[in-house]
């Protein structure tokens, strides 16, 4: 089987793509539903460390500060996660 994380991020792909249709939404959000509730899916996660890179989140939360395409409701909660990290 493929990664199952990879797979789900294919069909969350699919699921925000403007250009495919609503069927094919439906079953991307069904497989998704059924992997994340697959207990292959959670040990997988967990045998990869379970938690996302603490570099990369704290990178995101700093170019969400920068991005002026970002709402200011978006960027106080990236300040409130840098400052609780303390990475501000």
């Amino acid at each position: 089987m493929s990664e199952p994380t990879r797979v789900i991020g294919g069909h969350k792909a699919n699921i925000n793509n403007p250009r495919t249709s609503e069927e094919s939404k439906e079953h991307s959000r069904q497989v998704v539903e059924e992997l994340e509730a697959d207990p292959e899916t959670q040990a997988y996660k967990e045998d990869r460390g379970g938690a996302k890179n603490e570099g990369n989140v704290i990178g995101g939360h700093k170019a969400t500060l920068k991005n002026p395409n970002v709402s200011e409701e978006a960027k106080e909660h990236s300040r409130a996660v840098l400052e609780d990290k303390g990475a501000m």
